[in-house]
C-alpha cells in the first residue's frame, strides 16, 4: 500500500544470529509482517530500503545471521508488525539480540517550526531470543555498557565491578520472578524434584 505522505520515516537496525537449520523460505515468513506493511509480494520484493545507501534486509547464509538496515514509511501502526516480526524471530534466534526500531517524524522541518514546536521523533529498542534468559542477557550486556560507559567519564574502568555486580543482581531477580511466575500453576513435577524452568541463567561477569 502506498504510504507517501506517511507521517514517519521508520529505521530498523540489527543483526540476529539465527539457528544453523534456518531457511530461506522460514526467514521470509517471520519478516511477512515487515514486507507486507511495505507493500511487497515476497522478501525478495520488499527487502530492498527507502534509501539506496542502506542494505536493507540481507540474509547471511554463510554466518546464518539475519542483517536489517532498513528504512519504511510508515505511521504508528508499525509497531504491531515489529511485535508479530519478533515473536516470530524468537522460533528462529539461536541467541538474544537487541533490534534498534527509529521513528523519524517526516513532518517536523526544524527550519520552519516554532522553536516551542517538537518533532515526534521516537526511538525503540526490540529485542528477540530463544529463551527468555538469552533476552535478558542481551539487556544486561547493553546495560552494562551504557552504565561504564557514562562512569568511565568519571572513574577508571577497574573501580567499576561492584556497579556491573549491582546489574547482575537486578537482573538476576527479575529472571528468578520470571521463572517463578511461569511454575505458577503447573502440576507438581512426577520426580519430586523443584528445578527452575525457562531456560538458562543469564551469564554473569565479575
Amino acid at each position: 500500500m502506498s504510504r507517501y505522505n506517511a507521517p514517519f520515516e521508520i529505521h530498523v537496525h540489527g543483526d540476529v544470529p539465527v539457528r544453523a537449520d534456518v531457511t530461506y523460505a522460514q526467514l521470509q515468513d517471520a519478516l511477512k509482517p515487515l514486507w507486507t506493511y511495505a507493500g511487497a509480494k515476497s522478501l525478495a520484493d520488499g527487502a530492498e530500503s527507502s534509501y539506496e545507501e542502506e542494505p536493507g534486509i540481507k540474509f547471511d547464509a554463510t554466518e546464518h545471521v539475519l542483517r536489517v538496515c532498513w528504512t519504511v514509511p510508515g505511521e504508528e501502526d508499525f509497531r504491531q508488525s515489529l511485535d508479530e516480526m519478533c515473536m516470530s524471530l524468537n522460533e528462529l534466534a539461536e541467541q538474544g539480540a537487541a533490534i534498534e526500531v527509529t521513528f523519524y517524524d517526516a513532518e517536523f522541518d526544524e527550519e520552519e517550526e516554532s522553536p516551542e514546536a517538537e518533532s515526534r521523533d521516537d526511538f525503540v529498542m526490540m529485542f528477540v531470543g530463544p529463551t527468555p534468559a538469552a533476552i535478558m542477557q542481551v539487556q544486561r550486556d547493553l546495560l552494562v555498557e551504557d552504565v561504564v560507559n557514562l562512569m568511565e567519564r568519571h572513574f577508571d574502568g577497574a573501580e567499576l565491578g561492584g556497579v556491573v555486580a549491582e546489574i547482575d543482581k537486578l537482573f538476576s531477580h527479575r529472571f528468578d520472578d520470571l521463572v517463578n511466575s511461569l511454575e505458577i500453576g503447573k502440576p507438581p513435577r512426577g520426580t519430586g524434584g523443584s528445578g527452575h524452568g525457562g531456560g538458562r541463567r543469564p551469564r554473569h561477569l565479575h
